[in-house]
């Protein structure tokens, strides 16, 4: 009996849909849906009570050592600075790892380039038309001449598909960003290996503009020689 109450058609319930009057607020909440809100509701409920207790518990002698290493500026709680957390050798060798990051990305995005560049130029290039035709006079060579023209005009960019033309302008987009791409992480790497060349230790000085040999967009430094012992 029960194969054949399954074999019979069933009304499929469907849930209400917002009526037209409240389409405004948006679709209707299902129960699923208050589940999930009032289970996230409890959770925040849950959290403010722990805390309320944890903080009527707490004793207000007790010392940690945030009092020392923290203060409160106009009601901002504001921690201790850092400044002096890295050494000079450490820090000069998180500037170097993150030079590396910066030089593997440039790296990628050249080789993403010329693959790219590669593709868009076997597009542009035409095949070479190599086959020959013969005509015995010159009548019909002027014909097979003007059937090639026509030919050739019929097979122009018009009648590219646009699915072709529009991943073709993707294509050069592409291109172009990845190129503006490079040239901003070349001056980022740029300015990052000047800084920590300025890191190093010797007395240095910036050199005018009157003394520079070649122009650059960056300042010039001179280290002055030192006598290794």
């Amino acid at each position: 009996m029960s194969s054949l109450r399954n074999a019979m058609p069933r009304r499929a319930h469907k849930e209400r849909a917002q009526p037209d009057a409240r389409k405004k607020f948006g679709l209707l909440e299902k129960h699923k849906d208050y589940i999930v809100r009032a289970k996230a509701f409890h959770k925040k409920e849950e959290t403010i009570r722990k805390l309320k207790e944890k903080a009527s518990f707490r004793n207000p002698d007790e010392f940690y050592f945030k009092m020392i290493n923290s203060r409160t500026v106009n009601g901002i709680h504001k921690p201790k600075p850092e400044a002096n957390k890295y050494t000079e050798e450490e820090l000069l060798l998180l500037k170097t790892k993150d030079m590396g990051y910066i030089l593997q990305g440039i790296q990628s995005e050249k080789k993403k380039i010329e693959r790219l560049s590669s593709t868009l130029h076997e597009l542009d290039n035409e095949r070479p038309n190599k086959h020959v035709y013969f005509a015995e006079d010159r009548e019909e060579a002027k014909e097979i001449q003007s059937r090639i023209e026509q030919k050739s005009s019929s097979l122009g960019c018009d009648n590219i598909p646009s699915r072709i033309k529009r991943k073709t302008a993707s294509s050069y987009r592409e291109l172009e960003e990845r190129k503006q791409r490079v040239e901003k992480l070349g001056k980022l790497y740029a300015d990052m290996a000047l800084k920590k060349e300025l890191q190093k230790p010797g007395r240095k000085r910036k050199l005018r503009e009157d003394e520079v040999e070649k122009e650059t967009s960056q300042p010039v430094y001179k280290w002055r020689a030192q006598r290794k012992r």
